[in-house]
This record gives structure tokens, C-alpha cells and sequence, in this order.
């Protein structure tokens, strides 16, 4: 991978991560058009996906840092029942990576199914402006505006969402949309309960030495993480004001059309 491709590939990590269309599945496309081979540890995936929870981080500061001022008082309070919410709806994802990581793996390799899993994710962006579902009432009585089943399932959302071309904020905000949380509660639960897994496989991969094994140079890696972080910046502050005023059905025309053209290149 040289230098300008990793740039390119940075760019569309950073703004393919929020919103909501796939990073993985776009990043595939992209080195299928750039025609850069797909690494066999996934080292660039895990860089530029650590760039973009380093632009998360940004954004949201203020309520990251108020929820360790809640957590340091050592009682059960908002912050904490928020914390509390983040763990459980990381179960699922812990699960599939614990069981599943090298199935998954193996499903970056292929490109059909990206194009099949992009079509999911425009099934799941056009019913996400549907009627709420009946635990609309649940999470508008619980703390922070979402209860632990609704957490829960969002979680469930992120678990799929390791397939490529199934997209993480586009799965995770759809299926709270359908739970019934709000747009606004949403959009942040979905942004900050990646930090975890995220920052957790890339520090996996570091002390596991995939890193220092890996084929690509150390300078393709650093420009990827910076393009990544500069666009991912910018599609994290688009992405919640999207959320919170547009309905979701033009991203799930989006991916609908991408993902058949995908299907259709792979099978003629």
C-alpha cells in the first residue's frame, strides 16, 4: 500500500464511520478500485477505525468527561446508570470477538458479501423511520432516555455489524430508532459505546505484536490515521445533526444502489 493510497482509504474511513453506509464495506470497495490487496491482519483497518474513536473523543469531550466526574463519586447516579448501559450493550460484540473473530475475518475477502450486507443496511435505514416499537414507553421513562433492554439490543446491532458492508452507526441508530429511544439519545449511546471494543482491539493487536508483523510501512499507516481523524472529525459532527433533523431513507438509497452494484459486478 503506498502512501497516497492509504490517504485516500484514510478519507473514506473517517467519513464512511458515521455515517450511516459502512466503513468496512466502503474500505473494501475502495481497495478493490485502487487495487490495493486486502491485508491478512487487518492492520490498517484497525488504525484508521482507532483515528476515528479518537474523533469521537473530541466531539463528545464534555459528556465524556462529566460521565468519569460521575463515576468517580462512587454512587449510582446518571453517569453511572449511563456507564452501566455502555457495558452491557458491549456484550454482544465481546461475544462474537471472543468466538467469531477469525469467521469474520475471512468475510473481508469477499465482496459479494459487502454488496449483500449494503443492501441490509438499506433495509435497515428505510424501517428505521417506521413507528417506534412498544419500547418507546420503556426508554422514556428510563435514565439517560434508553433502559438496558433497549442498550442490549443495540448491542445486538453492533455484533452484526462486524460483518463488512453491514454498517456499525447505521445498524446501532436503526435498531434504536426501531427500539423507540429518541434520535438524539441514540446518536450519542451509538458513538461512545465503540470506544470500548475498538480501542480494545487495537491495543490487543499492539501488545499481541500484529502490528510490528504487519506488511504494511509505518508511513502508509500514519497519513491513513490522520486522514481518517481530520474526516471523521467532520462526519461525526454532520452525522448527529442528521440524526436528530433527517429522516435516514436517502442513506438507505445510497447503500441500496451501491450494494446492487456490487452484487451485480461480482457475479458478472
Amino acid at each position: 500500500m503506498s502512501w497516497w493510497q492509504a490517504v485516500i482509504l484514510g478519507l473514506v474511513q473517517g467519513l464512511t464511520e458515521f455515517l450511516p453506509v459502512s466503513s468496512s464495506g466502503h474500505l473494501a470497495i475502495g481497495r478493490e478500485i485502487l487495487g490495493v490487496e486486502a491485508s491478512g491482519d487487518l492492520v490498517f483497518e484497525v488504525a484508521v477505525h482507532a483515528a476515528t474513536v479518537l474523533a469521537t473523543i473530541v466531539v463528545f469531550w464534555e459528556p465524556i468527561v462529566q460521565l468519569f466526574k460521575g463515576l468517580f463519586k462512587f454512587r449510582y447516579n446518571d453517569e453511572t446508570d449511563y456507564v452501566c448501559k455502555i457495558i452491557v450493550s458491549m456484550v454482544p460484540v465481546f461475544v462474537v470477538g471472543m468466538f467469531f473473530k477469525d469467521w469474520v475475518e475471512a468475510l473481508f475477502s469477499s465482496l459479494l458479501v459487502v454488496g449483500v450486507a449494503l443492501l441490509v443496511t438499506a433495509l435497515l435505514l428505510f424501517f428505521s423511520d417506521r413507528k417506534p416499537s412498544r419500547l418507546a414507553a420503556e426508554g422514556a421513562q428510563a435514565r439517560n432516555g434508553i433502559s438496558y433492554l433497549q442498550a442490549f439490543l443495540v448491542g445486538v446491532g453492533q455484533a452484526f455489524a462486524v460483518i463488512p458492508g453491514l454498517s456499525r452507526s447505521g445498524t446501532t441508530i436503526s435498531t434504536g430508532l426501531l427500539c423507540g429511544v429518541k434520535r438524539e439519545v441514540v446518536a450519542q449511546f451509538s458513538f461512545l459505546m465503540v470506544l470500548v471494543p475498538i480501542l480494545g482491539e487495537a491495543f490487543l493487536d499492539l501488545t499481541g505484536g500484529d502490528f510490528a508483523a504487519s506488511s504494511i510501512g509505518v508511513l502508509p499507516l500514519v497519513l491513513g490515521f490522520a486522514a481518517a481523524f481530520a474526516s471523521g472529525l467532520f462526519a461525526c459532527k454532520a452525522m448527529i445533526a442528521l440524526v436528530k433533523r433527517a429522516q435516514l431513507k436517502w442513506f438507505a438509497l445510497y447503500c441500496a444502489i451501491v450494494g446492487l452494484v456490487v452484487v451485480a459486478f461480482c457475479i458478472f
